[in-house]
C-alpha cells in the first residue's frame, strides 16, 4: 500500500456507492476494501500528517487506520455516517500515537509543498518558487494543530467545510473560523518573505 499512498482522492462519494462498498467489505470482499482504501487514503493521510508532521509516520498511521477499519467494520451501524465514523477511528488512533510518541522524539516536517496551491502568482522576481514553497512549508508547520489540520484538509485534500466538519466532529462555523485564522496567520508568517505588505 505504501507505494500507492497519496493518489488524489475522488470528490464526494455518492451515499449509495459508499453503502454498497461498506456492505461488500463486511461480506469479505477484498476488492471492495481496496476501493474503499483508495477513495479515502489521501484524506486520512492529511489528518494523520496534521498530527505528526512527518510523512513516514502519517503513512504508517494510514495503514493502521485501514487495518482497524477492516477489523471493526462489523461494528459500524449503517444508520451512521460512514465517513464520520472512519475519521473518528483515524482521529482516535492519531491521538493515541501522538501521546505515546510525544516525549520520545521531536516531529519533523515532511510536507510536500508542491501540492499546496499558492493563492497569488505575483511573487517578487527575487523570490524563487522553491524558496517560497519552503517558507510556506515552515509556516504551515507553525500553525496551531487544529488550524494546520483544517488548512491541509481544505487546500491539499480539497475538502469542503461541511465535509471537514463531519470528519472532525465540529461545527461548520468552527471550521470556517479556524480556516480564517490559519490563512491570517500564514499571511503574517509569510509577509516578510514576500517583500510586500498585504
Amino acid at each position: 500500500m505504501s507505494q500507492e499512498i497519496l493518489p488524489r482522492a475522488a470528490g464526494g462519494v455518492p451515499p449509495d456507492v459508499l453503502t454498497g462498498l461498506v456492505r461488500a467489505v463486511r461480506s469479505g470482499d477484498r476488492d471492495a476494501f481496496v476501493a474503499l482504501t483508495r477513495l479515502y487514503q489521501q484524506k486520512i493521510f492529511i489528518l494523520a500528517y496534521s498530527f505528526f508532521r512527518n510523512k513516514e509516520d502519517a503513512v504508517d498511521l494510514v495503514q493502521e487506520v485501514f487495518l482497524r477499519i477492516f477489523q471493526k467494520i462489523d461494528s459500524f451501524e449503517e444508520s451512521r455516517n460512514f465517513e464520520a465514523w472512519m475519521f473518528q477511528v483515524a482521529k482516535n488512533l492519531c491521538i493515541d500515537h501522538y501521546r505515546r510518541s510525544r516525549g520520545r522524539r521531536t516531529m519533523e516536517s515532511g510536507l510536500r509543498v508542491e501540492e499546496l496551491p499558492l493563492a497569488d502568482d505575483r511573487t517578487p522576481d527575487a523570490v524563487r518558487a522553491s524558496d517560497l514553497k519552503a517558507v510556506l512549508a515552515r509556516s504551515v508547520d507553525r500553525l496551531a494543530e487544529r488550524q494546520r489540520t483544517i488548512f491541509l484538509m481544505r487546500h491539499v485534500n480539497q475538502m469542503g467545510n461541511e465535509e471537514i466538519a463531519r470528519a472532525l466532529n465540529i461545527s461548520t462555523g468552527t471550521v470556517k473560523s479556524l480556516h480564517f485564522k490559519a490563512i491570517r496567520r500564514l499571511r503574517a508568517l509569510m509577509e516578510p518573505h514576500l517583500g510586500c505588505s498585504t
